[in-house]
């Protein structure tokens, strides 16, 4: 069964406010022509579909278009909910998206209809946790799976478990349903440690210290992973993330991919990154001078840019006027090194007592009052006799 990969499409998402939308639209054709021209017959989408709980109603509108031209005529969309999706209210149109052969698992992981439909590619079995689809040929591939998991999410009493055997447990609640031993996937989305993280995932988004050590995955022929937005492939085996279609941070590379490959009886066979082309590229420039910033700024016309100035003096009014004017630049940083600053970095040998009175005058233009000096140095005086630090 030759099967594609793609996960965190984050529609909706803003970059520093600029709507991306358009972008949005763009790269998920791109994904329906890399499905006609590979000829896949099941899409895995491996959550965070959306960017917030409550999307736009233009970026629903947007999504639910495009995820219909995921299934074409023939092929099966199996999508799972991520840490940004409400999995209910995503689940709400399963009644109308399992029609246009897209099944969606929400919160509930509950069993996904299997009533015959009339395309090549479609749902024979599931139950909680599980989904086995078969081809026009016959062939099987059975699929675990795992929306971002949490006992508030499924609905499920507070556990005293450690959070690593509560995850095996959700994750063996479907992988031990294989019993005939088909070719199989876990699709999930979840925070596998020795992940690389990138500047648009907050640590609080990610779990934190809810992070699945790799060997407590299960055994699996292709372990199809959704959370991280930077492709990476994880332990010796078949395990991926398979990052999101688009740059959503300076940090990410621009190389953006889906994952497709054949599963077969012999496990995974001719797996390949297909590159996408979509969407704006987010690059970093660093210029000396507002007008050597602005020559880069007309050089990079169609990318995103962040643009770090290395000045010897504040930026003016004008000057300010002058960069915002293009389009393109959607992040300044500014470092003044002046000869001020220079001073004061060379102020090794001073006293405490001394380094407070020059960091007030720094940043009051004025002497500390006597009596808050003092509480200052009582203050430090007690944190270094504790063993403190400041």
């Amino acid at each position: 069964m030759r099967i594609l990969h793609t996960s965190d499409l984050h529609v909706g998402k803003r970059l520093m406010g600029r709507d991306r939308l358009v972008e949005q639209a763009l790269v998920l054709d791109e994904i329906v022509d890399i499905c006609e021209r590979e000829q896949i017959e099941l899409v895995l989408v491996a959550g965070d579909v959306f960017d917030t709980y409550t999307p736009s109603s233009e970026a629903e509108e947007l999504f639910y278009a495009k995820i219909k031209n995921f299934a074409g005529q023939d092929r099966a969309v199996l999508l799972i909910s991520g840490n940004h999706d409400d999995g209910t209210r995503l689940s709400a149109v399963s009644p109308f998206s399992q029609e246009q052969g897209v099944y969606i698992v929400g919160n509930a992981r509950t069993p996904i209809p299997v009533a015959p439909v009339g395309r090549k590619t479609r749902p024979v079995q599931s139950d909680k946790g599980y989904v086995i689809f078969e081809n026009e040929k016959g062939e099987k591939a059975f699929v675990a799976t795992l929306p971002y998991p949490n006992e508030a999410r499924f609905k499920e009493e507070k556990s005293d478990l450690p959070y690593v055997e509560r995850m095996q447990g959700w994750i063996n609640e479907g992988v031990s349903a294989n019993v005939n031993g088909y070719p199989s996937i876990l699709l999930a989305h979840i925070f596998v440690a020795g992940g690389k993280v990138s500047e648009s995932e907050r640590e609080i988004d990610l779990g934190g210290a809810r992070a699945l050590p790799i060997e407590a995955l299960p055994q699996a022929d292709y372990i199809a992973l959704g959370h991280l937005h930077k492709k990476q492939k994880l332990g010796k085996g078949h395990c991926y993330y398979s990052g999101s279609p688009l740059q959503y941070s300076f940090d990410e590379v621009a190389d953006k991919t889906v994952k497709v490959f054949d599963l077969t009886p012999n496990g995974v066979e001719n797996l390949k990154d297909v590159p996408l082309q979509s969407g704006k590229k987010l690059i970093r420039l660093e210029a000396e001078s507002v007008q050597s910033a602005e020559a880069l700024l007309k050089s990079y016309p169609e990318a995103w840019v962040e643009l770090k100035l290395l000045l010897n003096a504040p930026l003016t009014q004008s000057d300010s006027a002058a960069l915002a004017a293009h389009e393109n630049l959607v992040s300044l940083l500014t470092e003044v090194h002046t000869a001020e600053e220079i001073r004061l970095e060379s102020r090794k040998g001073l006293t405490d007592s001394a380094l407070f009175d020059a960091y007030y005058q720094s940043a009051y233009n004025a002497a500390p009052k006597p009596e808050l000096k003092s509480l200052f140095l009582e203050i430090l005086s007690e944190m270094q006799e504790t063993g403190g630090g400041v």
